[in-house]
């Protein structure tokens, strides 16, 4: 086991709706999926950025987060991602120092080049332009962030003229920073160039993970050993597809028809991806649990699946679990209490004493019964020489 002593675990939320359904409503599903998550112990959730397609409805992640902040108490908050070449550097440092200020260091920046091509077309963006921008813009804002000089810079797409924060990060140097990777090598590569964390996204989605897992975090160090800079496992978060029921047959079951839907209709038939089952979509959930693409089973599943990658990877630090709508509203909150009960204490160490002292207990049980014993003889002698004869 190359896993730390206490993993992180989390939420990857796009988030992801139903056509049809009232948006509105959805919104605060999320939020209050956020304060179940906060409720249960949860270490983060990420929020993602997106201007099209019509299902990941959340178009600016700090606005969200400082309504979620409001909501909850421990949970940290992050980007998943703002997607930086739509935004001017000086302008994504001053709102995420912000946020770091009203949540009291409850925030995480994590930036992405943008993974919607029609979000980029729209705002007429070259998408060959994007990984290049990405690390420009990320360049300037550690900067930002560490550099207490003004800076001045010229971009083909913003100007720095005597920039500084007048705000400076509540969180000492500087709130988090992570990068997510998902199947190009330019989100590795700038995570090793800059020395921070990475977020992987999508490299578990296809099923044979291993060599995807391995090559990728082999990517990252050796650019960051190019660069003078170090890469930290227990900041590597993989984000992982789950439902869990109390067998594995409720949990297929409950998630059939929507799991299928969701990769059909949204990620075939609205972003264009490659079939991932040449099937109906009922079948598509079996296709993609046995080819471990996705958990849905039970806690012991999840506890397998997290086993493995731990293999495959050579250790990471954070599960973070992709949000959707597979079952019911009550069956969707349930898996999350699954994770929290039996999942994340396995990860955590904060069962292993309570084990040991079962045990110990239960080995004491001949010796301690015979003192309970003697203890109990011993008051009722002590009370019948109290009595008169």
């Amino acid at each position: 086991m190359a896993l730390p002593e206490r993993m992180k675990f989390g939420v990857f939320m796009a988030p992801f709706h139903w056509k049809g359904e009232n948006p509105t409503l959805s919104l605060e599903r999320d939020l209050e999926t956020i304060e179940w998550l906060d409720d249960l112990g949860y270490d983060e959730a990420w929020i993602g950025e997106h201007h099209s397609a019509g299902w990941e409805i959340i178009a600016s992640p700090e606005i969200f987060m400082a309504t979620a902040a409001e909501r909850t108490k421990n949970i940290k908050l992050g980007t998943g991602v703002i997607s930086l070449p739509y935004h001017h550097p000086l302008m994504v440092a001053n709102r995420m120092v912000l946020l770091d200020h009203l949540t009291r260091g409850r925030v995480m920046l994590g930036v992405g080049p943008g993974a919607l091509v029609t979000d980029a077309s729209m705002l007429g963006i070259e998408p060959t332009l994007q990984r290049r921008r990405m690390d420009e813009s990320l360049g300037i804002i550690l900067r930002l962030l560490k550099e207490k000089d003004p800076i001045t810079y010229e971009s083909e797409w913003f100007t720095l003229r005597e920039a500084q924060l007048h705000l400076r990060p509540y969180t000492k140097p500087h709130f988090p920073i992570a990068v997510a990777a998902a199947q190009s090598p330019s989100g590795m590569v700038l995570a090793g160039k800059h020395g921070i964390s990475v977020l992987s996204v999508s490299v578990i989605r296809g099923g044979n993970t291993s060599s995807d897992l391995n090559d990728f975090w082999k990517i990252a160090e050796e650019t960051a050993a190019e660069h003078g800079n170090t890469m930290d496992r227990n900041e590597w978060r993989l984000v992982v597809h789950v439902h869990l029921a109390e067998s594995k047959k409720e949990a297929m079951d409950q998630a059939r028809k929507n799991a299928g839907r969701y990769q059909r209709e949204y990620f075939e038939e609205t972003l264009g991806q490659a079939a991932a089952f040449d099937g109906p979509p009922d079948k598509i959930i079996d296709a993609m649990v046995e080819s471990n693409a996705w958990c849905v089973g039970t806690p012991d599943d999840l506890i397998a699946t997290i086993n493995r990658l731990d293999e495959q990877s050579g250790g990471f630090g954070g599960l973070m679990i992709q949000s959707t709508e597979w079952g019911t509203r009550e069956q969707v909150l349930h898996s999350y209490e699954l994770v929290a009960r039996y999942v994340m204490p396995h990860f955590q160490g904060s069962i292993e004493s309570l084990y040991r002292s079962q045990e110990w207990s239960a080995a004491k049980r001949p010796e301690l019964i015979a003192l309970r014993d003697a203890a109990l003889a011993r008051a009722r002698d002590d009370y019948a020489k109290t009595r008169p004869t």
